[in-house]
Parts: C-alpha cells; structure tokens; sequence
C-alpha cells in the first residue's frame, strides 16, 4: 500500500498554472509547511514569469518589480520546478496534470479588459488600455500592435492606478521613459508622439476616485505636463462631504487634498497637460474611419439603499475632440479549457478557493483557484499573499481529508519526460535568469536598466545562443 501523498515516500504533487505573484505567493505558502514533502511545478505560456510584474507594472516603478527578488527565493527551493513557453490547453491539458499531480492551483490572473458598451468603441484609435499597456512593456502578444501617437489629444477613460499609468507614460517626456525598462521599440514611438492634451474620465466624484495618492501625487512631478483639475469639479457635493467624514479612508482624503492643490495652482505653460475629469461618462465615440471625439455626459451621486453612493447620467453632456482613446475601467478573466468558469462573475467558481462544479454545486476534489482568477481583478501585488494563504489552508485540510486527485503516474520525471515530446523547447528558472542576465546587460550597454526581448522567438533564441557558447567553453 501506497504511502499518504506528502511523505517522503510519496510526496504531494501539485501544479501551477501561472507565474504571477498569486501563484508565486501559494507556493511560497506550501513551502513553509515542513511536515510535508511537497513537489511544486510551476507552468507558465510566456518564456518569462512574474505575470502583471513584468507585463503590467509601469516601467517608471521600478521599486514595486523588486518583490522578483521574493519570487526568485521561492523558485530556488529544490523542490520547485518552472516550465515556461508551455500553455496550457494546448502543450498540457487538463487530463494530463489529472495524471500527474494530486493537487492543481489555477492562477492565470485576467488577461484581457472590460468593454465600455457603447457605439464607436471599436473604431481604429480605440483601445484597451491593457494592451496599450502591454505594449509598451514588451509582452510578446502585444508588441506588434500600433498607436497612432500623431493625435495631439487623447483620452484615458477610467481612474484607477492603471488609467494613471498609461496618462504618465504618455506625458513623459523621451528623456524621462529612457531612465526606464519601457520597450525600446515603444520608447522609440513615444520619443515622436504628439499627444498634448490626455483627459483622464472618472464617472464618480474626486473622492471616490479609484487612484491611489502617490499616483496622483507623482503626475505632479512630471518634467514637462501640468496637471489641470476645474475647480468646480474638484468640489465635493454633500453626499461625498458626508461619506468623506464618516466613512472613507486616508487615502481617500489625500486624494482630495491633492486635486484641490492642482486645481489652485493653474496652468505652469508646460507643453503636455493632463485633465482630471469627475463625473463624468463616456457615451458614444465618433468618426468616420478614426476615432475623432468623445462624447460624454454629466454625472451626479446619489445614494442606493444599501448606503453606497453611485453615479447617474444627468442629461448635459459634452463632446471632447479627442484622436485616441484609451479604456481602463478594469481587467477580465478568461476561461481555461477542462475547467468551470462563471460568466456573469468572471471567475473560476470556488468556495475560499476551492473549485465549484456549477451543475452540481460541489467542490472538484483537488483543484484550486488564487489571485484574480480566484476573487476577480481587485487590490495589489501584496494582496495575493493572504488570498494565497486562505486557498493554502483549504488544499491541506483536502490533503488531510484524503480530498484529492489520484494521478496515475505521480513520479516527478513523468512531466519533464511529456515536455520532452511535446514541447522540448520549454524554459526552465535557470534559462529564465539567464535570460534576465542577458537582458540586464543589453541595458547597462544601452545606458538603461534593462532592454527586454519582446517576441518568443527572440528568447528562445537568445537561449540557444547561450548554451551554445557554454557548451563551447566546456569543449564539448
């Protein structure tokens, strides 16, 4: 008879689908269990991990990538493996991670972006500011795409952190991104844009605003863009007055400190200006081949009875000629193959992270949900760590229970042995540091912190090239 999966004997095998820091963070979780031996593989579709860290993360914030430092701790215990440029669906599926491991932990984020819903959203100079985002970050599905950066005024419609991001990147100047790891073909197009004007729309008021207080402290230390906030705007109704005594937090104050200072100290003539709009909703893009405005309406707060404060369209409304426009109203999952996905929640169902079967509202023995996937595309980097712990504690007390899966060939050399056939041109930590090396490099004899490779093939190649010389090194 077969060891309890966990001992040495016979240990517990999980895997990971994505490298983001959820996925990271439940490792990390597992590793501390010491009265447990536990195998952790770690599957990821890009050649590189870190998820919204590396292709997320504005690239002026370098001080929030340094948490890789945690991640490259936690990939370094002997028994965590990476298999990246491996997608799941397609080079493994679900039957195979069914086979092999005992426990499966889905922590793929949300990949793509919320839709406004209205008539000209998909004219040419309407995007997702996620893939705006991506692009000047250099991930590899998104480095191809084009921006007409000739329109001298676009809009950012949202104003959460990601809203103020791309506002910033596309304020700075050439000599400001190129202290950065932007991509250097998306430093090369914004060293020519011609944006000027960059309307940043919120459809609450200055004290709901989604934007946390350093990032709208930081548009005010931008070399050559004003901030520009209406006086009028920035004025709190009686609703937001009375929600900002009782009941919102600091951050919502500074906020609202911060945009009455904008708005008293006016217009300094720099050559960029970015409008903090409040209030206010998108309701229709015009153009006949491009788009050449927005149209928005007016908003006002009322309260709904469960006490929260809402916007509703008031009838006046205004139209911004505007060439581009960016929508940044959040982030949406997509559903993996083999595995329960609600649609109207745009998350894989799960109890505390357990994973539901919709039909027959049960738990599916041995499979996991962390990170956005798990709770939808709320807080930041840090708040998976406790969202990692609470699926954590509920994958032991299933491992306790005898709540698993039973593989039929949980040996650890069986997947590497699969890959090998499958996709032999997998990427593992190592390759991925040596990558990270490279890249580093590439950047100190740029003068920048870092010049990414931005296409698969580009890493993979850069890969052979380095072996190849290693193995010259050693004669062989």
């Amino acid at each position: 008879m077969a060891a309890h999966p966990g001992t040495d004997a016979n240990p517990l095998r999980v895997a990971i689908i994505g490298s983001g820091p959820s996925g990271f963070y439940a490792a990390e979780q597992l590793q501390k269990q010491e009265d447990r031996s536990i195998q952790l593989d770690m599957f990821e579709r890009l050649p590189t991990p870190f998820g919204l860290v590396r292709g997320g993360v504005a690239p002026d914030h370098p001080k929030i990538k340094s948490v890789t430092r945690v991640y490259d701790r936690i990939a370094a215990h002997p028994d965590f493996r990476f298999f990246g440029n491996v997608t799941f669906g397609a080079d493994i599926t679900h039957d195979d991670l069914t086979r092999h491991y005992h426990q499966i932990i889905y922590a793929t984020g949300a990949q793509t972006d919320r839709r406004l819903g209205i008539p000209g959203e998909d004219l040419p100079g309407s995007h997702a500011a996620t893939e705006f985002v991506a692009w000047y970050n250099g991930h590899p599905d998104y480095r191809d795409l084009t921006f007409d950066l000739s329109q001298e005024r676009a809009a950012v419609v949202g104003n959460g952190n990601v809203a103020m991001d791309v506002a910033r990147i596309l304020a700075k100047t050439y000599e400001e991104l190129r202290e950065t790891d932007i991509a250097d073909y998306a430093l090369e197009a914004l060293r020519h844009s011609q944006v000027r004007a960059i309307y940043v729309l919120g459809r609450r008021g200055p004290a709901q605003a989604a934007f946390t207080n350093p990032e709208l402290k930081e548009l005010g230390d931008l070399a050559d863009a004003d901030v520009i906030v209406a006086p009028d705007e920035v004025e709190l109704d009686p609703l937001s007055r009375e929600w900002l005594m009782t009941t919102a937090d600091r951050n919502a104050e500074r906020n609202v400190q911060t945009l009455m200072r904008y708005a008293s100290s006016g217009d300094r003539d720099k050559s960029r200006r970015i409008y903090l709009r409040f209030l206010v909703s998108p309701t229709q893009i015009f153009g006949r081949d491009h788009v050449e405005a927005l149209r928005i309406v007016k908003n006002e707060l009322y309260r709904r009875d469960d006490g929260t404060l809402r916007p509703r369209q008031t009838g006046a409304f205004e139209t911004l000629p505007v060439g581009l426009v960016f929508r940044s109203i959040g982030y949406q999952a997509v559903p993996l193959p083999g595995v329960p996905f609600d649609h109207f929640a745009d998350v894989i169902p799960n109890e505390r992270g357990r994973v539901i079967d919709l039909d027959r509202r049960e738990p599916i023995p041995g499979e996991y949900a962390v990170g956005w996937i798990k709770r939808g595309p709320t807080g930041i980097i840090g708040t998976n760590k406790p969202d990692a712990q609470e699926t954590v504690q509920v994958m032991l007390e299933d491992q306790d229970a005898g709540r698993m899966l039973q593989p039929e060939n949980p040996e650890r050399g069986a997947m590497e042995r699969l890959l090998a056939v499958r996709k032999p041109d997998y990427v593992t930590y190592k390759d991925w540091q040596t990558l990270d090396e490279i890249e580093v490099r590439r950047g100190q004899e740029a003068g920048r912190p870092r010049v990414k490779f931005t296409r698969v093939e580009e890493i993979l190649n850069a890969l052979a090239a380095y072996r190849g010389r290693a193995q010259g090194q050693d004669g062989h």
